[in-house]
């Protein structure tokens, strides 16, 4: 009996279950001005005095432009892992399946990224974006990072978000059109996060302990960039909320930090499990609530 390769599977599966958000997605259902954009529970003002004194209004309109800022942040960062994957398989051999299946996880981020960008103007929400530092951050990042450390920032991006949108896709009180994006989201990027796995045991595999900690520092900084950056601080003005005060009681919301750090508990085993939790990591992680 032939044994399939890892990167065989995943292009097996690929080819068994892949969504085309263009027909699964409902786009013109009306939004019913009910639902959240995403389950309260994971809006970053839940359980706060602020959260108890807002309007029911406020809390749609908070939680719909949260998602969208999320969702940006995620085509933020698609772009950046699809320029990565791409120089890193750049003149490798074209027959094995870890260059098949790369190209296809290319194609698939290509589509969420159109995916979430459609999902954020059929809610009326404007794009959102980081700092210009960040920007420039994000853009040494793409143009330097190989090996364990590419796949490792990958990695990151994917396992937080996989949390949430799990949640998102099974809330009732969801609107209709994150739930199916979220849905097809967390199909798919099971596939890309079993193949970051794989490549990053393959890649660390004899590494010495500088380049560990080198890589683990790296990981850390990259995974610091993503999360902060999820929910932009404009979403508290656009519900009619005063910035600085609910700016405040999100960073010191213990409820979302709670969750947070239960949606990296297998990221934070899978880093450790390789020798990627150094003392120096785990600080950027606390700084996020991650860890």
């Amino acid at each position: 009996m032939t044994t399939l390769a890892p990167s065989q599977r995943l292009l097996d599966s690929s080819a068994a279950l892949s969504y085309d958000p263009a027909t699964e997605v409902d786009w013109d259902a009306p939004l019913d001005p009910s639902h959240f954009g995403l389950n309260p529970e994971w809006s970053t003002l839940y359980g706060t005095r602020l959260w108890e004194e807002m309007t029911p209004e406020q809390r749609v309109t908070l939680t719909r432009h949260e998602v969208a800022s999320i969702m940006s942040t995620g085509i933020w960062f698609e772009m950046i892992l699809q320029q990565m994957v791409l120089r890193d398989q750049y003149c490798t051999d074209y027959s094995h399946p870890d260059f098949q299946f790369a190209l296809t996880e290319i194609a698939d981020e290509c589509r969420h990224s159109i995916m979430f960008a459609r999902a954020c103007s059929t809610m009326g929400i404007p794009a959102y974006f980081p700092t210009r530092s960040s920007i420039a951050l994000g853009r040494g990042f793409k143009a330097l990072a190989a090996a364990e450390v590419a796949y490792g920032g990958i990695l990151v991006a994917e396992e937080v978000l996989d949390v949430m949108q799990r949640d998102w896709m099974r809330g009732e009180q969801v609107l209709p059109i994150v739930r199916t994006t979220s849905k097809i989201h967390v199909v798919e990027e099971s596939r890309h996060m079993k193949f970051a796995r794989q490549e990053m045991r393959e890649r660390i595999e004899g590494a010495s302990p500088a380049r560990r900690r080198t890589s683990a520092l790296v990981i850390a900084v990259a995974a610091h960039l993503i999360v902060s950056h999820m929910v932009n601080d404009g979403v508290y003005a656009a519900a009619g909320l005063d910035p600085e005060r609910a700016i405040a009681e999100a960073k010191g919301n213990e409820h979302h930090h709670t969750l947070m750090r239960s949606s990296c508990a297998h990221l934070m085993e899978f880093l450790d499990e390789l020798g990627l939790l150094t003392k120096p990591a785990l600080r950027l992680y606390q700084r996020v609530s991650m860890v």
